[in-house]
């Protein structure tokens, strides 16, 4: 994996969170000059939610933290 500029993705590739890119310089370029909108939606009819909501939510606090 390179060596990401952007805090973001520096986090999620130090996690494990990236396994595989395309463009890794093209990605990494977005990430470091632009803001990013991300967007995750749950089934508003479910009892609950799960663990794999759990880590949705958490890449969503370190996006809005970045």
């Amino acid at each position: 994996m390179p060596a990401f500029k952007s805090d973001f993705l520096r986090t999620m590739s130090e996690r494990g969170f990236i396994h595989q890119t395309s463009d890794d310089a093209g990605l990494d370029n977005i990430f470091a000059k632009e803001t990013v909108t991300a967007y995750i939606g749950f089934d508003a009819t479910a009892k609950s939610l799960h663990a794999g909501s759990l880590i949705q939510i958490m890449l969503l606090h370190w996006l809005q933290q970045t």
